[in-house]
């Protein structure tokens, strides 16, 4: 098992633990019932890929102030 080396994921991680909804989904991936939530090498719960990132306000700030960087995404593009 890879270990994650990105501080922002390990809290996603640590997030998702304590997220309703997602743990929810854990069971149902388990069971084999869910195809579009999956959860990676790491332990992190993804959907269709993409981290799913809990309610958690500082969580969702650092991905806003990622969003509106101009260093973030190519010049042109407005979505991540």
């Amino acid at each position: 098992m890879l270990k994650l080396t990105n501080p922002f994921l390990e809290e996603v991680k640590e997030c998702q633990k304590r997220d309703k909804k997602l743990m929810e989904k854990l069971v149902l991936i388990n069971e084999g019932r869910e195809v579009d939530f999956g959860i990676d090498e790491n332990g992190v719960v993804r959907y269709r890929g993409r981290v799913c990132v809990s309610d958690v306000p500082e969580l969702k700030m650092i991905l806003e102030e990622g969003h509106r960087s101009g260093m973030s995404i190519h010049p042109g593009v407005t979505k991540m």
